[in-house]
């Protein structure tokens, strides 16, 4: 037999390896035992699948070795003799009986109320999308003991927390859809490092909205927001080959080339997008889909219809108040108004806001405006704040672009 590919086995094992989580974790009602015990599965699959090929039912078959691991695992502790005798009882096949909904109640116990922001994102990302606590340090640029310490602390705490969703599904699936977007956003916007964009989280972003959007059903109160979600991920990272040029150096969107944004995911996000507008359930995320959706559909800087984008942006500031919509809305005010209107709005956020978005869009609207000291000041107090250094040559960049320019 020849050994399957090793993307196909990747493929198996992402897919299966959340699936067989959910079911052992339902099971137990040990969050950290569970894990534990799928991870050994996951290394036996990565040790026989290559030689016996991909199981027709590979999540069943993680199920099957996984439970074997818990029990031999619970048999060393006599203290745990209940849950045991409780895991013996369930069916030995290891058939994986209601796969979809243990996922989705799964990407929720990741989100639990209880954890931080923090422990959430990283949790989702390894119990949910496979990646391994490396991947996940590389991506959020943070030291590998502390995520593993973070996931650690957060599996302890899921202890004993039964996997059941119930009445609150609702209410918890924002919460999940927020830390999507942390992820998704970090990927794009990484808070330090050199490099601005980190592809690997951005894929695993997209992928992980993918599999919430496809468990939802026509009739799902949030299935809307989160396809909302899914059509502005697509439609950021089809700007994402245009946004650093070859040294490294943020590219603004205005000059972007955008013959190289991949006319693929705009299709795909502008009509995943139209289907969520259709259900009339307006979300924050549909409303950001929409901005990058206007953006997306401009074939040059200057088709770019910033009245719409301005309407855009009255709206979210409606469903989503806060800095992030004010100040862009400020940027937008500021190209339909020009830049002191624009100005206006920043200065009351001054000291509200996050210093380096504030600096960032006061920069921008003051260059515009010809103010030429003054945009020079802020780009480089940006370039002082922020932590990437790919953000951070842009604005010096910036600051020389102002001295350079002449007749203004």
């Amino acid at each position: 037999m020849n050994p399957p590919p090793l993307g196909a086995l990747t493929a198996a094992v992402r897919s299966a390896a959340p699936r067989a989580l959910a079911v052992m974790v339902r099971r137990t009602g040990a969050f950290d035992d569970a894990e534990d015990a799928v991870q050994e599965a996951l290394v036996a699959a990565w040790t026989q699948w290559p030689r016996e090929g991909i199981p027709d039912n590979p999540a069943a078959w993680l199920v099957s070795v996984a439970s074997r691991r818990y029990v031999d695992a619970v048999r060393s502790d006599a203290a745990r003799r209940a849950r045991e005798e409780r895991s013996t009882r369930e069916e030995p096949d290891g058939a994986v009986a209601s796969d979809v909904d243990d996922t989705l109640r799964l990407f929720l116990l990741c989100c639990h109320p209880s954890l931080s922001p923090a422990s959430q994102m990283a949790l989702t990302l390894r119990c949910v999308g496979g990646l391994t606590t490396r991947e996940i340090a590389r991506g959020l640029l943070a030291a590998e003991p502390a995520i593993a310490q973070r996931i650690s602390r957060a599996k302890a705490a899921l202890r004993g927390v039964p996997l059941e969703a119930g009445g609150e599904l609702a209410d918890r699936i924002p919460v999940l859809l927020d830390v999507l977007s942390l992820i998704h956003t970090e990927a794009h916007s990484a808070v330090e490092g050199d490099d601005i964009t980190r592809p690997l989280l951005g894929a695993e972003a997209l992928r992980l909205t993918r599999v919430l959007v496809s468990l939802s059903r026509a009739d799902d109160s949030w299935r809307p927001e989160a396809m909302g979600l899914m059509a502005l991920m697509l439609l950021t990272d089809a700007r994402a080959p245009a946004r650093v040029d070859g040294e490294g150096v943020l590219v603004p969107l205005a000059l972007q080339d955008r013959s190289r944004w991949r006319a693929d995911l705009i299709v795909e996000g502008v009509a995943l997008l139209t289907e969520a507008l259709t259900q009339k359930r307006a979300g924050r995320y549909q409303v950001r889909a929409a901005i990058a959706a206007v953006h997306a559909e401009a074939a040059t800087a200057d088709d770019t219809d910033w009245r719409q984008i301005l309407g855009l942006y009255e709206v979210l500031c409606r469903l989503d108040p806060g800095p992030v919509s004010e100040l862009g809305r400020a940027v937008a005010l500021g190209e339909v108004l020009g830049p002191d209107a624009g100005l206006r709005i920043v200065a009351e956020w001054e000291g509200a806001a996050s210093p380096l978005r504030v600096a960032a869009v006061r920069a921008h609207l003051l260059d515009r405006a010809g103010r030429l000291n003054e945009a020079r000041e802020a780009y480089e107090r940006a370039a002082g704040l922020t932590r990437n250094g790919a953000e951070r040559r842009w604005f010096l960049r910036g600051a020389e672009s102002v001295e350079r320019t002449p007749g203004r």
